[in-house]
């Protein structure tokens, strides 16, 4: 009666949560109350799918569940986005019947890197993809490997490990495993040689501290890497990027399947290659994968394209106190063979905390910047003076640069009767003071 009373209880306040419009967190959370251990009595499906990391999380899990959708499977997923135990257990309960049985094929779940460990104390995912682990969030996170260690304590011994053998730090969760599958990039066009970027998370084995040697690097620290002394390498990858040609706009996984992309970033393809990875384990067909990812256009608003008076923009969601975020956003619109703006905001740190630490502007390399496509570079918000002063630092030309705290008056200032495109990168606290002055397609 226990369980009968909380799932009905969690079903119904879920139902009122989405006529007011609330979040999907408070019914999860009064769910617990009432039964703590409600999730251990809950019949899951046959397939549990977790995804967690520093970044990717929302767009993996979003293409996941549209493959796994067009491919005929029933999905229960989180796509709220509410990622911490709370709005898991929404998730869960708002699924199942109200003998506890999850009515869905596959169970898909994305988890916060911090608290998984909670969210896993009674589920045990059949499958576990770790996108990433990078520099992120400073007050709230610390440094990755403590993530590292969180997402440690949430892994099952029989749970089938899905990694990003291209990241160091996330290899080390395979190091003497068996159950993994790993998905990375091959040799690229765009891979370097040498490092580039403000600081380099690489430099040191994250598994014995020893120095690592890289023969290639994909973006900052994520490449083919080796350390001389404990053996931690990059493993050889079951699904694998073996071409890209980002300004086409296509990659071919496993020299197969080829996928056209709507957004022509590097960062976002291993999301894709994750998705691609899952779905394949799960039973569905390359070929059917390939052609639901192929011009897929996120749902998740990461990415949104506008109009401005005659001009057409892209604005890029990128996380704040998350440098590798940032630097490939700038990369999309230096990379961008026809000219441009570009506007950066940021007007608060957070939207989750107050801190006013901007140090965070310092790792990135805004020196990407400097490319002859990139026209005007417009800083906004109340931290522009603190972006001024970090571009006062890169190589960027200065007469290119132009300050202007005011959001409302920085779109009136890219309002002109110029053609090029417009790029806006800034965060998930910001993006809504920028699109609700503009036409969102």
């Amino acid at each position: 009666m226990k369980k009968l009373f909380t799932i009905i209880v969690c079903k119904v306040l879920k139902f009122v949560g989405g006529l007011l419009g609330k979040g999907s967190s408070l019914p999860g959370q009064i769910a617990l109350k009432l039964c703590p251990d409600i999730l251990g009595r809950i019949e899951l499906p046959k397939y549990i799918v977790a995804v967690t990391g520093s970044n990717g999380k929302t767009s993996t899990v979003e293409m996941i569940a549209h493959i796994l959708c067009e491919s005929g499977k029933k999905v229960a997923w989180n796509k709220e986005g509410s990622n911490q135990i709370e709005g898991v257990t929404t998730l869960i309960l708002g699924s199942c019947t109200l003998s506890g049985k999850v009515k869905s094929d596959i169970l898909l779940i994305e988890s916060d890197e911090r608290f998984a460990k909670y969210t896993f104390k009674y589920i045990t995912p059949t499958h576990y993809v770790i996108t990433n682990l990078y520099r992120d969030q400073l007050t709230r996170n610390g440094h990755p490997e403590w993530v590292y260690n969180a997402v440690k304590e949430s892994i099952h011994p029989e749970t089938q490990l899905i990694l990003n053998a291209d990241d160091p730090l996330v290899s080390c969760f395979g190091y003497g495993r068996d159950n993994v599958v790993w998905f990375g990039a091959g040799n690229l066009p765009t891979d370097t040689k040498d490092f580039v970027g403000v600081y380099n998370d690489g430099a040191y084995c994250p598994h014995c501290k020893s120095p690592m040697t890289y023969s290639s690097y994909h973006y900052d620290h994520i490449g083919n890497y080796e350390c001389p002394n404990c053996g931690l390498k990059r493993q050889d990858t079951s699904y694998t990027v073996t071409s890209a040609d980002l300004e086409k706009g296509e990659i071919t996984i496993n020299n197969k399947y080829k996928i056209e992309l709507t957004l022509k970033s590097l960062y976002n393809v291993y999301n894709l290659l994750a998705a691609f990875t899952v779905a394949s384990i799960t039973g569905v067909d390359g070929n059917t994968i390939a052609k639901s990812l192929s011009n897929y256009v996120l749902k998740n608003f990461r990415v949104v394209t506008f109009t401005l008076g005659n001009r057409k923009g892209t604005l890029v969601t990128s996380k704040h106190e998350n440098s590798i975020s940032y630097n490939q956003s700038l990369k999309l619109a230096a990379s961008d063979k026809d000219k441009c703006d570009v506007l950066i905001i940021v007007d608060a740190v957070s939207r989750k905390y107050f801190t006013s630490d901007v140090s965070w502007l310092w790792d990135i390399n805004f020196d990407l910047l400097k490319s002859d496509n990139v026209k005007n570079i417009v800083l906004a918000g109340t931290y522009c003076n603190d972006l001024a002063t970090r571009f006062s630092f890169s190589k960027v030309d200065r007469n290119k640069i132009k300050v202007i705290k005011d959001i409302e008056e920085a779109v009136d200032y890219l309002d002109n009767d110029r053609k090029e495109k417009i790029y806006v990168i800034t965060c998930f606290s910001d993006k809504g003071k920028f699109l609700e002055k503009v036409k969102v397609d």
